[in-house]
C-alpha cells in the first residue's frame, strides 16, 4: 500500500501511527531527503547563475533506500509518501541489476569484492564508518549498507572463499547475528552500469554537437562556449568517477529513456496489486499537477542560455496525466473532496461520518468581529482554566506575530507557526503544544489538515467573512474539523456578514453533527474524547542536531537540561575537539566544534534569564500580590528557569500561573523594547523563527 500525504508534517504523523498500527509489517518513510534545496536557476533579466545547493538528510535518504529495498523484497509493505515521490529517481531495472549476493562458501576474491562495492558507489573509509561504506581489516571486510541504521555486516574470507557473515553494531562492535547469505544494494538510486555509462556519453556527445550547431548558426557564440566547456566537464566526471554534479540533468541517457518519456519513480517499483491512499486529495492531488510547470520553466531557461542540454527538461517530476495513468487502484480520502475527485467518481462516494468515539462535530457560533481580539483572550482564559489547548487563526504572518505579541503581554502562553517555520521545528511546536508548554497556537494555513491535538477545546478563526482562498468553504470546515477531537470542542467564528462559504460551512458541519448524534442516541453511545499518546513520532525519521550532556538511559525522552555543570561539559567537549583535529579526525572535531557553539548559546540564554528574571518577577509579583497563598518566596522558587520549556505542573497552567515567562535577548536584541523584523533580519541573513514572541 502506498499512502500519499500532502506534506512531510502528515506524512511523518501517519508514518507514526501506522508504525503502531502494524508493528509487523514493513512500514516505510520516503519523502524528499533535502533539508535544504537550492535549484539550479538563471535569471536573465539580471545575468545571474544560481547554483544548485542542497543539504540531504542521511536518515531519511537511509529510510527511502529501505523503503525500495522493502518493496523489492517483501510483500506486507506499506509507504507513507509525500507528493515529492512523483520527482524521479533511480530506473527499477538498473537498481535491481545492481546488486549482489554475499554467501558462505562463495568464491570470490577480496580484490574482485571491493570493486563490486565501489561499482555500487560505496567509499572506502577505515577511519571514520558510516552508513553507504566499507573498511578493510587483512582477510576482513566489514559493509555499512545504505539501508540500516545501527547495523552492519563483516565478511571474513579465507582465502578467495568467504568464511563467515556476521551482523555486528558499527558503534561498540558487539555481534547480534550470524547470517548465511545477505544481498547488497547500491549506496544510490541513480547508480548505473558501466556499459550504459558508456552508452550514454556516446549519446550525450551526440546532443551537443547538434546543439552546439544550432546555437552557431543562431549567433549564440557565448551560450555555445558555455555549453560545451560545462558538458565536456560533466562528461569527464563520468567517465572517470561514474558520476558528476548534476548527473540527473542527464537522466534520459542514463535510464535508456526517450525523449519525453516519464521519468523513473517510485510507482515503476510499485507491484500491480498495490493499492494508493492519497489522504487529503483536495490538497495532494492539486500537488501533483502544479509541480511539473514550475520545474518545466525553470529548466527551459537553462536550456536556452547554454547552461544544460535540451535533454535536461525530461529530469522531471511525473505530469498529471501521466500519473493518472500510471497509479494503481486509488482510494481518496477527505473530509472536503475536490471537484477532479468528485469527476472520477461520478459524484459517488462513501461517507464515513459515524465516529466509533461518538465523537460529534463541535458546535460553532459565529461572533462580531470588531471586538474580536479582546473577546477572542476572554474565551482562551476560560479555556485554560479547562486545561484546554486554543488554535486561532488569522489572515497573515504579521497578523500571527503581532497577535502573539500582544498575547505574551496580557500574560497568555503563546507561539505562532507559519510558512517561515521549518518542517521539525512546526512538529516540535505541536507537541509542546499537546505538553502544556505554552496554550495557545496561532496559525494561517496550516492549522489545518492532518492536525490531530485531542488537547484542543477550542479552535477561533478571525476575519472568517473575508472570502478568499483561506475562508473558503474547505477551509472553514477543515479548521473547523480541528475540534473535532474533544468532547468538549468548540468553535467561534468572528465575522460581521454571513458569506456564502460561512453558511456552506455552518450547514455541512451541523449535518454531519447531528447524524453523529442520531446515531449515538440509537446505539447508546456516550461520547469520549480521542486518546492519543504524546510521542515524538519523527524521533525515528530525523537526527536532532542537539547534544544530550547525559547519556544515561533514564533521560532518553528528557530535554536537554543544562546548568551549574555546562562549563565544565564545554570545557570536556574542547578538550575531546582539539584531540579528534590532532588524530585527522576532522568530521568528529567539526561535530564537536558545532555543539560547542550551540551550548554557548545556551549559556548566554541562561545568563540572560538571569538578569531578567529579577525585573520580571517584580512585575508578575505585583501583579499576582493579591493572590491567596501568593508570596515573593514561591514566584522566586517558580521562575527558577532552564532556558528550555519543560512540561508543566497542573498548577503552572492557565491564569493562575506562578510560572513566569522569562524574558530573553532575540539575536543580541534588548527585549526591553519590541523587537521588529527588520531588526532580526539584519542581524543575520536567513533568521531561523521558532514561533515564540519577539521572534
Amino acid at each position: 500500500a502506498l499512502i500519499l500525504a500532502p506534506n512531510k508534517t502528515l506524512a511523518a504523523q501517519l508514518y507514526g501511527e501506522f508504525k503502531g498500527f502494524f508493528p509487523k509489517n514493513a512500514v516505510e518513510y520516503f519523502v524528499s531527503y533535502y533539508d535544504y534545496y537550492q535549484p539550479e536557476a538563471y535569471v536573465p533579466r539580471t545575468d545571474t547563475y544560481i547554483e544548485k545547493e542542497a543539504s540531504i538528510n542521511e536518515q531519511i535518504d537511509r529510510m527511502r533506500h529501505s523503503a525500495t529495498r522493502a518493496l523489492l523484497e517483501r510483500d506486507d509493505v506499506i509507504i507513507v509518501a509525500s507528493v515529492s515521490c512523483i520527482y524521479g529517481i533511480g530506473s527499477v531495472e538498473t537498481y535491481t541489476a545492481m546488486t549482489f549476493t554475499l554467501e558462505i562458501g562463495k568464491q570470490i576474491s577480496q580484490r574482485q569484492l571491493l570493486a563490486d562495492l565501489v561499482a555500487l558507489q560505496y567509499k572506502r573509509n577505515d577511519n571514520n564508518f558510516l552508513r553507504g561504506t566499507f573498511r578493510v581489516r587483512g582477510d576482513t571486510v566489514e559493509l555499512f549498507p545504505a539501508h540500516l541504521e545501527d547495523r552492519a555486516w563483516r565478511v571474513s574470507m579465507f582465502g578467495d572463499e568467504i568464511e563467515s557473515i556476521t551482523e555486528f553494531d558499527p558503534l561498540t562492535g558487539h555481534k547480534s547475528d550470524s547470517l548465511k547469505l545477505v544481498k547488497v544494494y547500491a549506496n544510490s538510486h541513480y547508480v548505473t552500469p558501466k556499459p550504459t555509462l558508456q552508452q550514454a556519453l556516446r549519446q550525450i556527445e551526440i546532443e551537443l554537437q547538434e546543439r552546439l550547431k544550432e546555437m552557431h548558426n543562431n549567433n549564440k557564440l557565448l551560450e555555445a562556449q558555455r555549453l560545451e566547456q560545462r558538458t565536456q566537464f560533466d562528461m569527464e566526471m563520468m567517465e572517470t568517477t561514474g558520476s558528476c554534479a548534476g548527473i540527473e540533468n542527464y537522466s534520459r541517457y542514463l535510464t535508456g529513456r526517450r525523449p519525453g518519456d516519464p521519468p523513473p519513480t517510485l510507482f515503476e517499483y510499485l507491484p500491480d496489486n498495490t493499492i494508493v491512499f492519497a489522504d487529503e486529495s483536495h490538497v495532494s492531488v492539486p500537488q501533483i499537477g502544479g509541480m511539473f510547470r514550475g520545474d518545466f520553466r525553470r529548466k527551459a531557461t537553462l536550456a536556452e542560455y547554454g547552461f544544460r542540454l535540451p535533454s535536461c527538461l525530461d529530469n522531471r517530476p511525473l505530469r498529471f496525466e501521466e500519473w493518472d495513468a500510471m497509479r494503481p487502484q486509488t482510494i481518496y480520502v477527505s473530509a472536503t473532496p475536490g471537484n477532479w475527485e468528485l469527476v472520477q467518481t461520478h459524484g459517488a462516494f462513501v461517507e464515513q461520518v459515524i465516529r466509533p468515539t461518538g465523537l460529534i462535530d463541535p458546535e460553532i457560533e459565529v461572533r462580531e468581529a470588531r471586538t474580536q481580539v479582546d473577546d477572542l483572550i476572554d474565551e482562551v482564559r476560560q479555556t485554560i482554566k479547562l486545561s484546554y489547548r486554543t488554535l486561532v487563526t488569522v489572515l497573515t504572518k504579521k497578523m500571527a506575530e503581532d497577535l502573539t505579541e500582544y498575547m505574551h503581554e496580557q500574560g497568555i502562553r503563546v507561539r505562532y507557526m507559519h510558512s517561515d517555520i521549518d518542517t521539525l521545528e512546526r512538529i516540535e511546536i505541536i507537541r509542546d503544544l499537546r505538553l502544556g508548554t505554552f496554550d495557545v497556537l496561532i496559525g494561517i494555513n496550516l492549522l489545518r489538515e492532518g492536525l490531530d491535538i485531542p488537547e484542543c477545546g477550542l479552535v477561533t478563526v478571525l476575519d472568517a467573512d473575508k472570502e478568499g482562498f483561506l475562508r473558503s468553504e474547505t477551509s472553514l470546515i477543515q479548521t473547523i474539523g480541528r475540534a473535532a477531537r474533544n468532547v468538549d470542542g468548540r468553535v467561534i467564528l468572528y465575522a460581521t456578514t454571513m458569506t456564502g462559504s460561512l453558511k456552506r460551512a455552518i450547514a455541512e458541519t451541523n449535518r454531519r453533527r447531528n447524524k453523529q448524534m442520531a446515531w449515538n442516541k440509537a446505539n447508546g453511545v456516550k461520547p469520549q474524547s480521542v486518546r492519543k499518546s504524546i510521542s515524538d513520532v519523527m524521533a525515528t525519521i530525523y537526527e536532532h542536531n542537539k547534544l544530550e550532556p547525559d547519556g544515561n538511559a533514564k533521560h532518553h525522552n528528557e530535554k536537554r537540561l543544562v546548568g551549574h555543570n555546562l562549563k565544565t561539559i564545554i570545557e570536556n567537549m574542547e578538550k575531546n575537539m582539539r584531540e579528534a583535529a590532532a588524530d585527522l579526525n576532522f568530521e568528529e572535531a567539526a561535530r564537536l566544534r558545532n555543539e560547542i557553539k550551540s551550548l554557548r548559546e545556551e549559556e548566554l540564554l541562561i545568563d540572560n534569564d538571569q538578569t531578567t528574571n529579577s525585573k520580571f518577577n517584580k512585575h508578575q509579583s505585583e501583579m499576582y500580590s493579591n493572590k491567596p497563598g501568593y508570596n515573593d518566596r514561591t514566584l522566586m522558587n517558580s521562575s527558577k528557569s532552564t532556558g528550555r520549556p519543560h512540561k508543566p505542573k497542573p498548577g503552572e497552567m492557565g491564569p493562575s500561573s506562578e510560572r513566569t515567562i522569562p524574558l530573553r535577548k532575540v539575536n543580541g536584541l534588548s527585549p526591553s523594547k519590541p523587537i521588529a523584523t527588520s531588526e532580526i533580519k539584519a542581524k543575520r541573513r536567513r533568521p531561523r523563527k521558532t514561533g515564540r514572541p519577539g521572534e
